[in-house]
């Protein structure tokens, strides 16, 4: 007999509102909005275990084991604080860790991030992602604002951008405001005249909110909303529907 009670449905996010005739600029999220960010870190990882296998062949083996890489990569976090902000120097730093414990080179750690960093940017986009990013940049100017490394550039979507802050360059990551209100001056805006589209509902939509954006909150998961009595101005399970609702 199943005596398990049913899981709750999530409750509906209760939006507040679209104000279309206030935006004037777009600032976008990247890791989860417009790829996935999970599958192209595994397969940086597998990158760059290979390298070393070749290069570092004891680092190797000690990263061997599922997870290494990833769990020493989140440990830098304690250790390092000074690069609370820098993912790129993190990850060379636990790289150059390994190799240490490992009693290889730690300057192999320069050659083998370059290895990770480089699929790092060969991303799969979401379907939708590059027609929306082609449709919002013909009639917004559109700004990258980012808490990873990625570079739209490298990624080979540049010619969209207006411009891209990330945590590490500005000194500050989401959500603290001031890096949306940087992403609206970059744009030329006020922060009320942007809309900023993200994914994570803490570090895009608290962020975005309290520093006085409209926030299209793109929920392709179907997680509920937790930060009430804020809200999102709209919400959608994938970027052609923001589109649509921008139309």
């Amino acid at each position: 007999m199943n005596t398990l009670e049913p899981s709750s449905p999530v409750p509906p996010v209760i939006d507040a509102g679209l104000d279309v005739s206030r935006i004037r600029a777009i600032t976008l999220d990247l890791d989860d909005t417009l790829w996935p960010i999970w599958p192209t870190i595994t397969r940086a990882e597998d990158a760059l275990q290979a390298w070393l296998s070749e290069h570092a062949p004891a680092t190797a083996a000690l990263s061997a084991a599922p997870g290494t890489l990833r769990e020493l990569r989140n440990q830098m976090n304690t250790t390092r604080p000074d690069l609370a902000h820098d993912m790129s120097g993190l990850r060379r730093e636990s790289i150059r860790l390994l190799l240490q414990r490992a009693g290889d080179d730690p300057a192999l750690a320069e050659p083998a991030f370059e290895v990770f960093f480089a699929e790092r940017h060969r991303v799969e986009l979401f379907d939708d992602a590059l027609p929306a990013l082609e449709w919002l940049s013909s009639r917004y100017p559109v700004v990258a604002v980012s808490n990873g490394n990625a570079d739209v550039h490298r990624v080979g979507i540049g010619a969209h951008f207006r411009a891209s802050l990330n945590a590490h360059g500005f000194g500050a990551a989401k959500p603290d405001t001031s890096i949306f209100h940087a992403a609206a001056q970059a744009a030329g805006v006020a922060a009320s005249q942007v809309l900023h589209v993200g994914d994570d509902a803490h570090l895009d939509g608290v962020g975005a909110l309290n520093a006085g954006m409209q926030l299209a909150w793109v929920n392709r998961e179907g997680h509920a909303w937790e930060h009430a009595p804020l809200a999102p101005h709209i919400t959608v399970s994938e970027l052609l529907a923001l589109c649509r609702a921008l139309g």
